[in-house]
């Protein structure tokens, strides 16, 4: 004989609670405590029962799906995604299965008509916006998901704070960090490789913290040692090849990304200068490639894990009605070869 599916009405005997607090638990709903959740759970589970996401979700007219859409950026290889925010993934998947959502992942470019996809469509609740170059240019496109009334959140500069919610780390805390720890060793002539702009405001935070970090030192700033520079290896490299034609004197680098400090490194190493003996170098990231370049770099330590769980929360959190608010996340300085004599 076959055995009967267990339905909610069984979880609700099971549980002591109404059929429809079942439901409302089950959903996720705020308006049910996290004591009476966890008891309609335990039930759920002790019965084997698996929710129908599908059903559940046309019911509400949600798709339970949380879309996840990343913007071409220059990498070394083909992939044009930030290794960074690849490896932020992992604990994003982790985070919506706990709350009962799928991730959808999907590959964009700026030219693309991106904004009126997805929740407009219902294939996705709301989106996570990852990377999208020239903020300036990116701009007007928040602007409208605004005016649609969509649910989103943007990795980004938590302090602008114009669209809602926005996650990212205290860039201005890691330039400082970085920059303090290289004039620590005594080095003096510090270089900036970086774009310096407000269409990038991640990497504007992160040479505010290293003019902050001079300031602090009542050290100045040498405008011949700032290079304007992109997050890739040939950017960093092409950032050397223009410090050595300005015939600039400089005794550490301060990258804004891991990728341009370890084309800067390599750089240095072909023209005969020593790192760190010569010139001392940090990055920005912690990439698994810092770990491994030769010596291994020191950098700047943003918190994967934490960022994409920070992201999958604040768009549930929109998705769902509950207040939701940039956050700003701390990060860690690493020290390793490249900055240790």
């Amino acid at each position: 004989m076959t055995q009967r599916r267990p339905t909610s009405f069984d979880i609700a005997a099971l549980a002591g609670v109404s059929q429809p607090t079942v439901s409302r638990a089950l959903s996720g709903n705020p308006a049910v405590s996290a004591e009476t959740r966890a008891r309609v759970l335990a039930a759920a589970e002790q019965l084997h029962y698996k929710v129908d996401k599908n059903a559940s979700g046309l019911r509400r007219q949600q798709s339970r799906t949380l879309a996840l859409l990343f913007f071409e950026d220059p990498t070394p290889d083909e992939t044009l995604i930030n290794p960074f925010y690849l490896s932020m993934l992992g604990s994003m998947v982790r985070a919506c299965a706990s709350h009962g959502y799928d991730l959808l992942i999907s590959f964009q470019q700026l030219s693309d008509d991106w904004h009126v996809d997805y929740e407009d469509s219902r294939k996705a609740d709301g989106i996570i916006l990852l990377g999208y170059g020239d903020y300036l240019q990116y701009r007007p496109r928040l602007e409208q998901l605004v005016r649609r009334g969509a649910h989103f959140v943007c990795w980004g500069n938590p302090r602008a704070g114009e669209f809602g919610a926005i996650v990212g780390s205290d860039n201005e805390a890691g330039g400082h960090e970085a920059t303090r720890h290289l004039l620590g060793l005594g080095r003096r002539r510090i270089g900036f490789v970086g774009t310096v702009s407000e269409a990038y405001p991640e990497f504007l935070d992160r040479y505010r913290g290293y003019v902050r970090a001079h300031d602090d030192a009542s050290m100045s700033v040498f405008d011949g040692l700032r290079v304007e520079a992109g997050p890739s290896e040939a950017e960093g490299r092409a950032a050397v090849a223009e410090l050595e034609r300005r015939r600039a004197d400089y005794d550490a680098l301060f990258a804004a990304s891991d990728l341009a400090a370890i084309g800067a490194m390599k750089a240095l190493q072909e023209r005969g200068r020593r790192v760190p003996q010569d010139v001392a170098v940090v990055g920005f990231d912690d990439l698994a490639a810092a770990g491994y370049a030769t010596p291994p770099l020191t950098t700047v330590a943003q918190d994967a894990r934490l960022a994409g769980t920070a992201l999958v929360e604040a768009l549930i959190d929109r998705i769902e009605g509950r207040e939701s608010e940039s956050k700003l996340l701390p990060v860690t300085l690493k020290v390793r070869g490249s900055s240790l004599v």
